[in-house]
């Protein structure tokens, strides 16, 4: 059973790995003309996470970061505080299993009864509290330049990925003024989130300067989720559901959507947009790095 220590280790960069084996598989089809085709597939496989000695939740995940897709979870689903005590994050890869143990008792058992199935891929959930979380949150005052904007996403789209690899699965990146810190993928946003949030807590990472950046749309589970992270500017290259603008509004995040090649819109937060890059030293996004939905907001 492997063991991650919570302590001030060495900020690592986190990027995918689209040639590690154990993400993807080659599965063997046949095309529209009838032809044989062999294609790579992305993994998908079940987490179960305890919190001490409580199940909490089985997620469908693609299997790299259990212990920071673990952690992000519970503070996402604020089971877990920024200040709480974890003594040690424990998974077994042979039964796919997680245990988060902190050096206080836990127990949800009233929480768990009370999930609220997310629109989001993997069988997202949440809970009623989260709102009532995030209203009181006060984010910090931070500034989106155009300049990083665009090179942030021109680095992210050259970046080797597992959605270039194999599709079928969604990113997450968190940046500091035009540059990604730690990037992740998964079959669901909300895991690719919740491992940039474990990602975070492991290593102290400050939030009021950051950015997140995400592959889906932007819905009221991601604006949540980037609220609890205490990070003020959440962009993605997909658009918009109504109550995400609404929340994003109500508690001052700034929310950035269809963000490719040139364009982009804000529809919350519009003040902290600083627009110093020139539009004609911009690239049109090209076309190997197009994702699906480049006609919608998928």
């Amino acid at each position: 059973m492997a063991m991650m220590k919570i302590d001030k280790a060495p900020v690592p960069l986190i990027v995918p790995n689209p040639d590690d084996p154990r993400l993807t598989q080659s599965v063997t089809g046949t095309d529209q003309t009838g032809a044989r085709v062999e294609i790579k597939v992305p993994m998908e496989r079940p987490l179960t996470l305890y919190l001490n000695s409580q199940e909490i939740v089985t997620m469908m995940t693609i299997g790299d970061y259990p212990e920071y897709l673990a952690l992000g979870y519970l503070l996402n689903q604020n089971m877990l505080k920024y200040n709480d005590a974890v003594t040690e994050v424990e998974y077994d890869d042979d039964l796919q299993v997680v245990v988060v143990r902190t050096s206080h008792h836990t127990n949800f058992e009233a929480k768990l009864k009370k999930r609220t199935q997310t629109s989001g891929c993997a069988q997202g959930t949440a809970f009623g509290d989260l709102l009532e979380a995030v209203e009181s949150v006060a984010l910090p005052k931070a500034e989106l330049r155009t300049s990083w904007l665009y090179q942030m996403t021109q680095t992210i789209n050259t970046m080797p990925s597992l959605y270039l690899e194999a599709g079928a699965i969604h990113g997450c990146v968190l940046c500091k003024e035009g540059e990604p810190l730690c990037y992740t993928e998964d079959v669901g946003r909300h895991n690719a989130v919740d491992k940039i949030a474990g990602w975070m807590y492991r290593h102290g990472v400050d939030a009021g300067d950051k950015i997140l950046y995400t592959t889906g749309r932007l819905t009221s589970e991601m604006v949540i989720k980037t609220v609890r992270m205490g990070i003020p500017i959440l962009v993605s290259r997909s658009g918009f559901t109504a109550w995400g603008v609404d929340l994003a509004r109500q508690v001052g995040l700034t929310l950035v959507g269809r963000t490719r090649g040139k364009r982009f819109i804000a529809l919350a937060g519009e003040e902290r947009i600083v627009y110093d890059q020139n539009l004609a030293y911009v690239e049109e996004e090209s076309a190997k790095h197009k994702r699906k939905g480049e006609g919608g907001d998928d």
